[in-house]
């Protein structure tokens, strides 16, 4: 019988529990032991095969001792495992387990579309400080250096990978237009976009210009999509909002939205182009 539910936050939760019991040095005996799975059950569970119960995460995650913050994380999205899309609040989900980070590394594509700021993967340090002020103002400097360090941890986990993952972005003229902590900082970002379009063979930075006109993305905002080599994890949708994240796997959900993406990568200029028509912007 096929199981029910999203595959990629499934396999995803089961991944991140094998990490948690191999870290502690639990072994499947030990679980079975425990009276919390049989062996068969916990295979099934750690490589996503099997339905994952809110109630057998607590259970794997008090065995494995893990914080509350963890606890709740995993288990919160085991019971969104169930459908086919889901939503992760930012509020109760610890960075390390925000479900984009761990898709990220195992993805060999990522397309993405950003129409007012710098996609974070291509941001430079000053850049995502001054971002992180703007949207947390109380933020004290610890805050903003380990958002900072997270963030720069994540571009080298995935920029220098091998073999690193074909990324693509389509930024909106506005994200280079708008002055993001000042004239040098913008100077060093736009710098930074050209020459990872010139060193990096499997990054593609285009830009839509303003004057492309409509666009099949003007209804919407940025979103990202991440395909995998495994053929049993299908392709994933990202939407980043104020307070969460959505995650769309439907097939016709991911056709349409690469039908959009396609679209505007073909109205768009890449980054070089772009900075020599338009002498005169930013920079």
């Amino acid at each position: 019988m096929s199981v029910r539910g999203t595959t990629v936050a499934r396999r995803q939760l089961g991944r991140w529990l094998r990490q948690l019991r191999t870290t502690v040095g639990k072994t499947e005996a030990d679980v079975e032991a425990a009276n919390l799975a049989s062996r068969v059950k916990l295979w099934r569970i750690e490589t996503g095969k099997g339905e994952v119960k809110f109630a057998d995460v607590r259970a794997l995650c008090w065995l494995y001792g893990a914080d509350s913050l963890t606890t709740d994380a995993l288990a919160n999205l085991a019971q969104a495992t169930r459908g086919h899309g889901w939503w992760e609040d930012f509020r109760s989900t610890p960075p390390r387990y925000a479900l984009r980070s761990g898709l990220e590394p195992i993805a060999d594509s990522i397309d993405a579309y950003e129409p007012e700021r710098v996609h974070p993967l291509l941001q430079t340090p000053d850049y995502m400080r001054a971002l992180y002020l703007v949207s947390r103002p109380e933020a004290d400097q610890m805050a903003v250096r380990e958002y900072v360090h997270l963030e720069r941890e994540r571009q080298r986990a995935l920029l220098t990978r091998t073999p690193p993952p074909r990324l693509t972005v389509v930024l909106g003229e506005a994200a280079l237009a708008r002055s993001v902590g000042g004239a040098d900082v913008m100077d060093e970002q736009i710098a930074h976009l050209q020459d990872l379009a010139l060193e990096l063979p499997l990054v593609d930075i285009r830009i839509l210009p303003l004057q492309a006109g409509a666009h099949p993305a003007i209804h919407g905002g940025a979103f990202g999509i991440l395909g995998f080599p495994a053929a049993e994890d299908p392709a994933v949708v990202h939407i980043e909002a104020q307070t969460g994240a959505r995650y769309l796997e439907r097939l016709a959900e991911v056709t349409e939205y690469r039908r959009v993406f396609t679209h505007i990568y073909a109205q768009a200029v890449s980054i070089n182009e772009f900075r020599g028509r338009h002498t005169d912007g930013p920079g």
